[in-house]
């Protein structure tokens, strides 16, 4: 669907409801490659459940039932979330369920080339007219683009669900504040937490530095200056620092000290900037490559042949994105280990929003309630999946937890670095324009980096790719 008939159609529609909370549309999202988005699909039997869940939805009776519950999402992880920790759930087949006398169904539809948000905007736009077992209960959202459905009617505030602020007065509050309309209303929430650590192979670490101990290898990472030494000391030995310059993007987009938009003109930070530099120094040394997040040159560094000291990433990439469950990877053989790195950083996360309309709201409530506040389900999240939960109580303790480690790290308890990082995010820069023109930016960087344009024209294309995406902005 063009986006731009999408941005003006979703304006037109949505008038009322904008006007009331002192906001505008959002700008469509992207249609940029979905190398540039978090947890993309790359293995043959996700992409073939996609295709199939944008079809029209099978046929399946749930005996039983009164209603269905339908969800709208990009990959399996919030359905095996479900499936595993929500109380009575009862999966059917591989996107059906039921949970009491409401049927569940997934459509799972993902990024790549935006489908995923394409297929909701469809659906979103036509909820007045479809019937009510076909309207969309509750989907979720990225960060990148949170902002783009919370700040319109399309999303319910919590607080309209019966969820109060004590419920949720344990969760970080930066997960919050990212699901938070223009006018304070809290539209969405999350189970988890993504702080990002340093992700470091030990038998690299061993090789290279004789040892494999965080603290230690924290040394040879502990600032950028640092970081391009060691990267220097990896190259004598047949290592590449990282597989690609966009490993480390995130960092330095997080560390920004502006918006990407201010006052209408796109504005190139000084962290990003640094980005550039470094990473051209680190190209041009043969120390790092190019690829794009999620292709196939970049993922041979989760194998030992791919000779790749370390990536960046939050909880959710150790296991659910480093081919843990292939064997003959280094996650597999528990080959991994956390370190903080260089700087501070938080990257991705899923948010649970609840459609206007829907006619499951007390089961959506629970649902919210159960899967992000609920102390012995995230602990439980925890110790099966791995992943950092939105419950600073419970990630505290679990951080403490002499019996708790991560098979991918070698057994490590890394959490007390991830629930420090996750007390020093900081959303202020935050915008709707992020991930548009995060992902040009680094499209138009890779020209710079393999020598095919200067800076200047580089960051020229860039400027002109974010003006036609948001023909409102200027430069």
């Amino acid at each position: 669907m063009n986006r731009k008939w999408f941005a003006l159609a979703l304006s037109a529609v949505m008038v009322s409801g904008l006007a009331a909370c002192g906001g505008s549309a959002a700008p469509a999202a992207s249609t940029a490659p979905a190398a540039e988005s978090t947890k993309t699909e790359s293995t043959a039997a996700e992409s073939t459940a996609a295709v199939e869940s944008a079809a029209p939805e099978s046929e399946v009776t749930v005996e039983g039932t009164t209603s269905t519950l339908n969800i709208y999402c990009w990959n399996e992880e919030f359905k095996t979330r479900l499936e595993d920790h929500y109380p009575g759930y009862e999966k059917i087949d591989a996107t059906h369920g039921k949970i009491g006398d409401v049927a569940v169904s997934f459509n799972i539809t993902p990024n790549t080339d935006n489908a995923y948000q394409n297929n909701l905007d469809t659906t979103l736009l036509n909820m007045d007219s479809a019937p009510a077992d076909s309207k969309i209960d509750m989907f979720l959202v990225e960060a990148d683009y949170a902002l783009k459905y919370v700040d319109t009617e399309y999303t319910m505030n919590v607080k309209d669900l019966g969820i109060t602020d004590e419920d949720i007065s344990k969760q970080y509050k930066y997960t919050q504040d990212i699901v938070t309309d223009s006018n304070g209303n809290l539209k969405g929430l999350s189970w988890q937490g993504c702080p990002g650590v340093l992700i470091y192979s030990r038998d690299v670490a061993k090789d290279v530095f004789g040892t494999d101990d965080p603290e230690a290898v924290q040394e040879y990472v502990k600032d950028w200056d640092t970081f391009a030494a060691t990267a220097d000391t990896l190259k004598e030995k047949g290592y590449q620092v990282m597989s690609s310059v966009n490993d480390s993007y995130r960092v330095f987009s997080n560390n920004v000290s502006g918006k990407w938009v201010q006052d209408g003109k796109i504005v190139v930070d000084p962290s990003i900037v640094n980005w550039v530099e470094d990473s051209k120094a680190l190209v041009d040394k043969e120390e790092t490559g190019t690829h794009a997040l999620w292709s196939d040159d970049w993922n041979k560094g989760f194998y030992p042949d791919g000779k790749v000291f370390c990536y960046f990433g939050p909880a959710w990439m150790i296991d659910f994105s480093m081919a843990a469950d292939t064997e003959g990877s280094i996650a597999n053989a528990g080959g991994w280990a956390a370190t903080v790195g260089p700087q501070g950083f938080f990257w991705g996360g899923t948010w649970i929003c609840a459609a206007k309309d829907t006619d499951n709201a007390d089961l959506i409530k629970d649902i919210m309630l159960k899967l992000t506040t609920d102390d012995e389900i995230m602990t439980d999240i925890v110790k099966q999946d791995n992943d950092f939960v939105n419950n600073k109580p419970v990630m505290e303790a679990m951080a403490q937890d002499e019996t708790y480690g991560d098979a991918v790290l070698g057994g490590q308890n890394a959490l007390a670095m991830f629930c420090e990082g996750a007390d020093k995010i900081d959303l202020s820069n935050l915008s709707s324009y992020d991930q548009g023109c995060n992902e040009e930016f680094q499209n138009a960087m890779k020209n710079y980096f393999e020598g095919g344009m200067s800076y200047e024209e580089a960051l020229d294309l860039f400027y002109k790719a974010v003006v036609e995406k948001y023909p409102e902005l200027t430069y």
